[in-house]
């Protein structure tokens, strides 16, 4: 799907043809699939696309409405052509953008101990299932570090002092077919050291519990089983490289490396 002359998604054969008999604010293109040249403006399009998703969520097309606004652009950094409800960016193959928190304490040895959700049962994706302290996607209007703010006080009570000395570490892209949906995100990673006396409470209901396990149980339980959320997983193994868990003489580094910064 293309918007003033831009690559902006990807969207399955049927819901193409499901969109292109819902109004015009999306237009066949050859083989694909255009925003209307008429929608000339940033707040035009969003309110055709607003229109647009609002029909097909509806309909059952797409998920429920979250009402949180994601920028839409053919690259991170470039102005928002639009904006859309977060629910549809997968169903429309957009590039998505988030933060994931390592939180992590030391004991007096030097060990590493990270702090682990399980998101509540009443989550829409992956109910249930071990997460990051902290992960959200990135709204439109809001920096990196200024997501991970707002994100830290809703899921683990963090003062935003505290929430400011995370250091933004790496990024991650990745491409997965999910529900006849394609996500192709990118995630901004942070590690926070935190003190040994903080223990993280959630405030916004996503997590069920928290739990501080050793690096090394963190790692077998990523190695060996699908306990977490998928793209967790990428953070903890992020994680797990730069701090020297998994190094050169393992087996897959190589591969591990490449993987975590692979785009569509």
């Amino acid at each position: 799907m293309a918007a003033a002359g831009q690559v902006i998604g990807y969207v399955s054969n049927g819901l193409a043809g499901i969109i292109l008999g819902h109004g015009d604010a999306i237009q066949a293109d050859g083989d694909g699939l255009r925003l209307n040249a008429r929608l000339d403006s940033v707040d035009v399009r969003s309110a055709a696309i607003a229109g647009l998703v609002g029909d097909l969520a509806a309909a059952g097309h797409i998920p429920n409405l979250r009402g949180e606004m994601y920028p839409v652009a053919a690259a991170y950094g470039d102005a928002a052509l639009f904006a859309i409800d977060r629910a549809a960016v997968p169903p429309f193959g957009i590039r998505g953008y988030g933060v994931h928190v390592n939180g992590f304490q030391r004991n007096q040895s030097g060990q590493i101990h990270m702090w682990i959700a399980r998101r509540g049962a009443n989550q829409i994706l992956c109910p249930g299932m071990l997460d990051n302290m902290v992960a959200g996607g990135l709204p439109i209007g809001l920096s990196p570090m200024e997501d991970v703010i707002k994100e830290c006080a809703e899921e683990a009570d963090l003062p935003a002092e505290l929430a400011r000395t995370a250091r933004q570490v790496s990024e991650i892209s990745y491409v997965m077919e999910m529900d006849g949906t394609l996500r192709q995100d990118r995630m901004f990673c942070f590690d926070l050291e935190l003190p040994a006396e903080f223990t993280p409470f959630n405030r916004d209901g996503e997590a069920a519990e928290f739990y501080l396990w050793p690096i090394e149980k963190v790692a077998e339980i990523v190695r060996g089983t699908m306990a977490f959320k998928f793209n967790c997983n990428l953070a903890i193994i992020d994680f797990l490289i730069r701090h020297g868990l998994i190094g050169p003489g393992d087996a897959d580094h190589a591969a591990l490396v490449k993987g975590l910064r692979q785009g569509l």
